[in-house]
């Protein structure tokens, strides 16, 4: 048996309490990720709609092809910024 095997990663919960706590972080941290990858995924179906031109997306409030390019980008920027903000709230509270 080698070493790892030995000693478990993670001790069992103890108490009631501590279990639910443990499943609610497990659900916010599983929550945080999963709207990140939803807006990751509708970011991309976006950006291939104007990529292709089978709609300007940003039409409405931005006029020429470079400024709608903008505004997708600073979505971009957005959306990994709240990734970054998600998982390093994650990271912050692991045990």
């Amino acid at each position: 048996m080698s070493e790892p095997d030995r000693e478990p990663t993670e001790k069992p919960t103890t108490s009631k309490q501590e279990a639910e706590e443990e499943g609610q972080w497990m659900a916010r941290n599983w929550i945080g990720i999963a709207v990140v990858s939803i807006l990751s995924l509708l970011l991309l179906v976006v950006a291939m709609m104007q990529f292709t031109g089978v709609m300007d997306v940003f039409a409405p409030i931005a006029e020429t092809e470079t400024q709608q390019w903008g505004v997708f980008f600073a979505l971009a920027v957005a959306l990994i910024i709240l990734a970054g903000w998600s998982w390093k709230a994650i990271a912050d509270s692991d045990r």
